[in-house]
């Protein structure tokens, strides 16, 4: 099995984060509009959009490149050895990209201004320690997973533990640094001011480093082949001469 060549990846990510900030925050304008006065509709309409369009995006993006669309995800990826440094190096900005791109795009469907920096604070003790935690949470579903051999359920996984984070965390569970940086542009329900960004990133490398810590406890023997297949597999599979696909597994590559 072979991995996708690098910049066939980073396309993926590129355009899988745009799609999940888009998802993000369109449905959040959406909610906005369609239920007006009601906070706690409105973040159930936007949890159940981006839980069901994450699932669909990793389904769309992750054969090449992982479906990591996050940072955190390909870095912790890279401390296993599925993802090399320097290809999580070059997953960031791919990643950051995507979800401004994704931003943008969604404000312009919705005929807000295409950029507009978000007023809404959301820095506080209860929304670093929630951010702690659903970052942690959402590194042990997809490394759990990975370990099981049933990576390809994450997809499904994924969406519903973010999907579930919108309402068991106080900070609705942004758990990506990418799509951090991204809600920064757009002031709208899902938005967050610039400000609170840097709170919500620190929070979210914390809560990595604490998955590392318990994914090394919980499970010991986390291969790189293993690590390779986060969030879900994704080499391709050539042929041998008479035809036949082989079956040897390679140590491979990577990963809101």
């Amino acid at each position: 099995m072979v991995e996708p060549p690098i910049w066939r990846r980073l396309v993926a990510e590129l355009l899988g984060s745009a799609f999940l900030a888009a998802i993000v925050i369109g449905s959040g304008i959406a909610a906005q509009q369609l239920s007006p006065g009601n906070t706690g509709l409105q973040l159930f309409e936007n949890a159940a959009a981006t839980a069901a369009g994450l699932f669909a995006v990793i389904l769309m993006f992750g054969s090449v490149s992982g479906g990591h669309f996050n940072p955190v995800v390909s870095f912790v990826d890279a401390a296993f050895g599925g993802l090399s440094w320097r290809d999580a190096g070059a997953y960031l900005p791919a990643q950051v990209a995507g979800c401004i791109g994704g931003a943008i795009v969604a404000n312009i469907m919705f005929a807000e201004p295409v950029v507009s920096l978000s007023t809404k604070h959301r820095a506080s003790g209860p929304h670093f320690l929630s951010e702690i935690v659903a970052t942690l949470g959402l590194l042990l579903v997809i490394f759990a997973l990975a370990r099981s051999g049933r990576s390809r359920s994450a997809p499904a996984a994924v969406g519903a533990y973010i999907g579930a984070a919108y309402f068991f965390t106080s900070s609705t569970s942004f758990a990506n640094p990418a799509i951090t940086v991204g809600r920064m542009f757009s002031n709208t329900f899902a938005g967050i001011s610039p400000s609170s960004a840097p709170v919500f990133i620190a929070a979210q490398i914390i809560g990595a480093v604490l998955a590392v810590g318990a994914i090394k406890t919980l499970y010991p023997d986390v291969t790189p082949a293993e690590a390779a297949d986060v969030v879900v597999p994704h080499t391709e599979m050539g042929t041998s001469g008479n035809g036949a696909r082989p079956s040897a597994k390679v140590p491979l590559q990577e990963s809101p």
